[in-house]
């Protein structure tokens, strides 16, 4: 998996994943004019996403109905003595039985980018010096 971000103006880049474009931006308060979610808001996308399609994948694999169901996540940044954390609430109709909610909380902690945030992570960081793209005017 790779993605790529190139700046196109004071804080905004388009990042490339695949044939995907992304915006990224910063809010007024960090220099941002905020035409898009920032990269610490996209982390939360990410995790929220990853949760909703790894509960969906999973119901439908035992064959369960599973109605719209939401995630949303609240993602607080690290301060000085605290943990980063992510407070993750799923919300599921009430219909449905509380044995497959159970056990769709249970999966939701398995998904890929949940196990991520939660597992040691490595980098491996370079320089590689290129010309400057050419801007379209």
């Amino acid at each position: 998996m790779k993605a790529t971000a190139t700046r196109t103006g004071t804080y905004k880049h388009v990042v490339q994943v695949r044939q995907h474009r992304l915006l990224t931006d910063e809010q007024p308060d960090t220099g941002g004019d905020d035409t898009a979610p920032s990269p610490q808001e996209l982390l939360a996308a990410s995790l929220a996403s990853c949760t909703a399609i790894t509960m969906e994948m999973y119901a439908s694999r035992k064959g369960w109905e599973l109605p719209d169901v939401e995630v949303a996540v609240e993602y607080h940044v690290a301060e000085r003595g605290c943990p980063t954390r992510f407070d993750l609430v799923v919300r599921i109709p009430p219909d449905v039985p509380a044995d497959q909610a159970q056990r769709l909380m249970t999966i939701a902690a398995k998904c890929p980018v949940h196990r991520t945030l939660e597992g040691e992570v490595m980098f491996s960081e370079r320089v590689e010096r290129v010309a400057a793209p050419a801007r379209a005017a």
